[in-house]
């Protein structure tokens, strides 16, 4: 239950990007701002995820990160490079994993990993390749789901969405972008898991590339055509769209604290942490609250921390928000 968006360079008043997301968690959920040096790694090491260990890279970015306090993965976040990514659960038709990365890990793991969007969003494909995604996404009861991604950078944006092992990736160029918890992308995008549609029409569900629609192959309970503007889906779209070429920070911070389709949401599940970052080429900003409902706090500028590289080192350090 999360809203993600970016406004890409034509889209802003002033030609930088802006990235927005809100985390909608359990009622009562820890969700903490923690911080990471960039570190280095001897080769063999491995990194223990929320349920499995994963090969560790030899190099990972600094970071800034938004995570629920019992996984070791991330809502949202940014890295050094400038690199910014947010998931979302989908429910789809595909089955669930007992055990594997969950899409927090997934966004931990490309944010440390990726020197740009489109580096990031490679390193999750593989990774969901090679470990698949699954396991409980809640401390307390049981609550499974898959995931899509919208992954950014000053140049670029990409949406990643998922279905069990199967996967499909927009790029966005222009304008704005935002997900929510359904699938999105009605086509087979620019990028595509190699044996997606070979399956589909194998099934008789689709003849060829030309009809293949992701969203409505794979949504479980179908897809809302057209949206409406009463859903949060619906309302974060059109919010986005209606400042195309004006779009600032004070919009991203308007649409996070909007209550008109629940994105600053309140109830059993509700907005327990979020993040607005603006990327230029002379610098990066990033702007967090760890605390709930935004539309009650202020966001707080955090730091990426320095460059410190020693091996088997990390910081975790949650950082205070005024009310």
């Amino acid at each position: 239950m999360c809203d993600t968006f970016v406004a890409l360079p034509d889209a802003t008043l002033d030609g930088s990007v802006i990235f927005g997301k809100n985390s909608d968690r359990p009622e009562g959920e820890i969700q903490d701002v923690v911080t990471f040096p960039s570190q280095t790694f001897s080769q063999g090491q491995h990194v223990q995820c929320t349920y499995i260990q994963v090969p560790q890279a030899e190099h990972t970015y600094a970071v800034i990160l938004s995570k629920p306090r019992w996984m070791w993965g991330a809502e949202i976040g940014a890295n050094e490079c400038g690199v910014v990514i947010g998931n979302e659960a989908v429910w789809t038709t595909e089955p669930y994993q007992s055990t594997g990365l969950l899409g927090m890990d997934l966004v931990r793991l490309g944010l440390e990993r990726g020197e740009t969007a489109f580096a990031a969003l490679q390193i999750i494909i593989d990774l969901l390749e090679q470990y698949g995604q699954g396991g409980n996404c809640a401390e307390h009861f049981s609550f499974t789901y898959h995931n899509s991604f919208l992954i950014a950078d000053r140049k670029e944006a990409w949406v990643l969405e998922t279905a069990g092992k199967y996967w499909v990736a927009e790029r966005v160029i222009q304008g704005t972008r935002s997900i929510s918890n359904n699938l999105s992308i009605r086509s087979a995008g620019d990028l595509h898991h190699p044996n997606v549609i070979r399956d589909v029409i194998a099934q008789g569900r689709c003849r060829g590339e030309a009809d293949f629609d992701f969203a409505k192959l794979f949504s479980d309970g179908g897809v809302e055509d057209p949206l409406s503007p009463y859903s949060r889906e619906g309302r974060v779209r059109s919010l986005c769209q209606m400042h195309q070429g004006k779009f600032t920070v004070e919009t991203a911070k308007s649409i996070l604290r909007d209550h008109q389709g629940g994105v600053c949401m309140h109830g059993q599940f509700e907005t327990r942490g979020s993040q607005i970052s603006q990327l230029t080429a002379q610098q990066n900003e990033h702007w967090l609250i760890d605390r709930p409902f935004p539309c009650q706090q202020e966001y707080q500028r955090v730091e990426l921390p320095g460059m410190v590289r020693r091996e088997n080192h990390s910081s975790n350090v949650s950082l205070p928000t005024k009310g």
